[in-house]
């Protein structure tokens, strides 16, 4: 008898830290009674800075507030706002009164939200006035009528939240505490929309057991304890910034820090000096305008030991200068998906610099990864490319009211699939080598663009690069890289490409097509938009 004996791309996550079971709420209420007069949130715009025995009264306020308003467990409760302290408040709030918290982008314009409101079937919708070019309140009021169940709009700064508030003072813990023992930890409690590349987005549907246990998993491998201070620039209302920052600090008595409604490079900096912030997260890109600030030198940020940098693939350089310039010896590379609440693979704190740049690390504590052929389905050995599968406890309920697309991603084993290309190693450790529908073929050859994209960072005249498949009469596909010049060098051209590239990959995987950009597409949580850069493509080259 003859059997395939090679050893399969799947691994466990073991543990001996058990999986938390409990709400968000009793989590919090635990944090508050440990560690009442340490720092819980500071949010640099407002001044607002609240110990953990205030933060948890802001939030009961809110929380009986939200009652009064008539708020009961399952009812849906909007939130669009940029990053502030009172977002943070709904969060903790609703999740007490076993409420579904429904993360609505903050880019998001009119036909969006209108879909979102009715499709989640949003109640009650709080909501900042404005943000930058946005007009909230009056997108509001233009979709309003065509929202059925849309029955109360409360705006921050404004009466409505003032009187939320008021209610809230007046209102009866016991009605709280009464609520709150109705509540299991695998109730839903937060929806959000994954900005679908391709038709309107879908709401992944998660539960306090999932995404508690995901801040708190990814908080315990960074090390965190009460005495740390996270910086927070990426958005909350995405699993980042709720989950991986929010929910990672108040359950381990951590500090969250706001440097700002929005992302800006020095804010976040300032906030790490004058704070003396211990994590910073980000993406990539984040980084990478951090690290570009003129005055980067003059910040200390002495302070900072780890972080996170994640929402898509880290360039080596970007990733040897967080290490070198701003001292986070301990930087996380994190992989995951909104689904998955979100993240599965993580890097170690001890794990080389190599390892770091090269992977996204091993399987997350309580979770499994595999990774299978696309066509077959079946797992693939180690050092074979295929589609990456996780599961365990941070698989998302489903997407709201479509079981249709719940049945599309996560099959009858409860396997998450991904749609991401991975390898995995000898060891355990996964590359993210693309998306299965980002794979370009040339004339019959898979090209990977995240290889080509890795040897140009090494590039001294580029700050970016992005490669995407174009339609060829020739080839099927042909090559095409968008790049970011440094400040004052010359405009990249495709001979200057070509010169550089031949002789370092293979002459099929070198770009045909140059176009140098300012800035790349991009969705609000970082992420390069290859999608309308292939559409704008077709239309550049006619």
């Amino acid at each position: 008898m003859s059997v395939n004996v090679s050893h399969p791309s799947y691994a466990s996550g073991t543990s001996t830290t058990p999986l938390l079971g409990d709400t968000i709420g009793v989590n919090l209420a635990r944090t508050v009674a440990a560690h009442p007069d340490r720092d819980a949130l500071v949010d640099r715009a407002s001044g607002l800075r609240l110990t953990y025995r205030a933060f948890g009264a802001e939030v009961e306020r809110v929380a009986l507030g939200l009652l009064d308003l008539g708020v009961a467990k399952g009812d849906r409760v909007g939130i669009w706002a940029p990053n502030r302290a009172e977002w943070t408040f709904v969060q903790y709030a609703t999740a007490r009164i076993g409420a579904v918290m429904v993360n609505i982008n903050p880019a998001y314009r009119t036909h969006e939200l209108e879909y979102v409101l009715n499709q989640a079937g949003v109640s009650v919708l709080v909501a900042a006035p404005s943000f930058k070019t946005s007009d909230y309140a009056g997108m509001i009021e233009e979709v309003r009528g065509k929202c059925p169940e849309l029955r109360e709009v409360v705006l921050f700064d404004g009466p409505a939240w003032d009187s939320l508030l008021a209610a809230g003072d007046q209102g009866d813990p016991e009605r709280l505490a009464e609520a709150e023992a109705a509540l299991s930890p695998d109730d839903p409690i937060n929806i959000q929309y994954t900005s679908g590349t391709t038709g309107f987005p879908k709401g992944a549907t998660l539960s306090h057991h999932n995404i508690l246990n995901n801040g708190y998993s990814v908080g315990e491998l960074l090390g965190y304890t009460e005495a740390d201070r996270i910086a927070i620039p990426v958005p909350f209302y995405h699993c980042f910034g709720m989950v991986m920052g929010n929910l990672a600090a108040t359950s381990h008595g951590a500090c969250m820090v706001i440097p700002g409604p929005g992302f800006d490079p020095a804010a976040a900096l300032d906030a790490v000096q004058a704070e003396g912030c211990t994590s910073l997260y980000g993406v990539p890109a984040m980084f990478i305008a951090e690290l570009a600030l003129p005055g980067f030198d003059s910040y200390d940020l002495s302070t900072l030991r780890t972080g996170i940098m994640a929402g898509s693939p880290c360039p080596v350089e970007v990733m040897r200068q967080v290490i070198d310039r701003m001292g986070m010896a301990e930087v996380s590379i994190c992989y995951g998906m909104t689904e998955t609440s979100p993240v599965s693979t993580q890097t170690r704190r001890d794990d080389s610099v190599e390892r770091r740049v090269s992977t996204v690390g091993r399987v997350g504590p309580h979770l499994e990864v595999k990774i299978v052929d696309p066509g077959s389905g079946v797992t693939v050995p180690r050092g074979t490319p295929g589609e990456l599968c996780t599961r365990g406890y941070s698989v998302m309920l489903g997407y709201w009211k479509q079981p249709d697309k719940t049945a599309e991603a996560i099959d009858t084993g409860r396997w998450m699939h991904t749609g991401d290309l991975a390898v995995m190693d000898g060891d355990g450790y996964v590359s993210i080598t693309g998306r299965i529908k980002d794979m370009v073929i040339r004339g019959g050859e898979n090209i990977y663009p995240r290889e080509i994209e890795e040897l140009l960072y090494t590039h001294p005249d580029l700050l970016d690069a992005q490669v995407i498949g174009v339609p060829d009469e020739r080839y099927g596909e042909e090559l095409m890289v968008w790049v970011r010049m440094r400040d004052g060098v010359e405009p990249f051209t495709a001979e200057k490409l070509r010169s550089f590239c031949e002789g370092r990959i293979a002459h099929y995987k070198i770009p045909r097509y140059v176009h140098v950009v300012d800035e790349f597409p991009m969705t609000v949580t970082g992420k390069v938009r290859k999608v309308q850069m292939r559409e704008e493509a077709v239309r550049l080259l006619g």
